[in-house]
């Protein structure tokens, strides 16, 4: 399993704006974050959001994108078009629904998936929504501080 991208965004663009247009803020590749346990990713939109919040940190699956991109001839896009925290390739992230894991030294706890909304079809294209039923990441909390990098190692 290995990092291939890491996300944070200052502010919300889609979360809390049912039936108005959404936001405008940007969303930023870093090199590495660091995980605060119990708080979330510093410098992110839900940094800090709420008591206990299960969607501290969120991952996304490589494999999920890249086939996502097949699919919908999608091209060259941003991985952080998804508004998902980390990029993940080599893992089944629906098996760490309900476990605790860890990567690069980080505990994290598995809430749920983080079920992609009808915004999937305005950030992405018409039909993402659908097609990523089942498959729109993992939500987690996040048990131990720690930074996560990205992998610069193809091993």
């Amino acid at each position: 399993m290995r990092i291939e991208s890491l996300f944070i965004s200052p502010g919300h663009n889609f979360f809390g704006h049912y039936g108005k247009p959404p936001g405008e803020h940007p969303i930023l590749a870093e090199q590495e974050v660091e995980c605060v346990a119990g708080a979330g990713i510093r410098h992110d939109r839900f940094f800090n959001y709420k008591p206990d919040y299960h969607g501290q940190i969120t991952f996304f699956s490589a494999e999920v994108f890249d086939a996502l991109r097949r699919h919908f001839a999608l091209g060259e896009i941003s991985p952080g078009l998804l508004r998902r925290n980390v990029l993940l390739r080599g893992v089944e992230l629906n098996d760490w629904i309900g476990q605790e894991f860890d990567i690069q030294g980080v505990r994290f706890l598995g809430t749920g998936e983080a079920k992609p909304c009808f915004w999937m079809n305005q950030a992405l294209c018409e039909g993402a929504e659908e097609w990523l039923r089942g498959q729109g990441g993992l939500r987690a909390k996040i048990l131990s501080s720690g930074t996560l990098t990205v992998d610069r190692n193809d091993a």
